[in-house]
């Protein structure tokens, strides 16, 4: 069984934009929560949504140029059993062309 980082893509929101309302809101969650059900003990790290991030260079900091809205890890049996559990997953369901990238993580040799 491997480990899988699924990482949320998702374009800016607004300035402007309305924040979304709690009904809104518990309907997000609930398809989030129905997700996680389904993915049962082969979740490792729900995750958080994130936002500012910033890129690290050794030459210095600037804006990230890619927004990460969030992520998640878990496990499956392969690459192809992460990817279909990446196919139901409720980011790909928000508005303005939500993405994931799912990433296998590697063991570090000797740890």
């Amino acid at each position: 069984m491997g480990k899988y980082v699924f990482i949320n893509h998702a374009p800016m929101t607004p300035a402007e934009a309305a924040p979304p309302t709690p009904e809104q809101m518990e309907a997000v969650m609930g398809e989030w929560n129905a997700w996680a059900g389904r993915v049962g003990e082969r979740m490792v790290d729900f995750g958080t949504p994130l936002a500012g991030g910033v890129r690290v260079t050794p030459s210095g900091t600037s804006p990230s140029t890619r927004e990460v809205a969030g992520y998640s890890i878990i496990e499956a049996a392969d690459f192809a059993a992460a990817l279909e559990l990446a196919q139901g997953h409720p980011h790909l369901n928000m508005p303005g062309g939500c993405e994931i990238e799912v990433h296998e993580a590697q063991a570090i040799p000797g740890m």
